[in-house]
């Protein structure tokens, strides 16, 4: 496990959406970069939107950053 900043996993671009740089997955769903996500759009169950700025723990499955918390 690891604990790294949240923009090191998802790109925050300058209209407030997000995009994740890699294959994530959080809450057993899985994500790929290309898709967005704004603010009050959960992801497992998730807005990831209210965690910019914040730390995430991570680990990696096969290549996948897999979230397993958030600071």
């Amino acid at each position: 496990m690891a604990r790294v900043a949240f923009e090191s996993i998802f790109q925050v671009n300058p209209n407030g959406t997000i995009e994740p740089k890699q294959t994530t997955r959080i809450g057993g769903v899985t994500i790929t970069p290309g898709i967005t996500f704004s603010k009050g759009v959960g992801v497992g169950g998730i807005d990831l939107t209210q965690f910019i700025d914040h730390d995430l723990e991570i680990t990696t499955d096969n290549g996948v950053i897999v979230i397993t918390g958030i600071y």
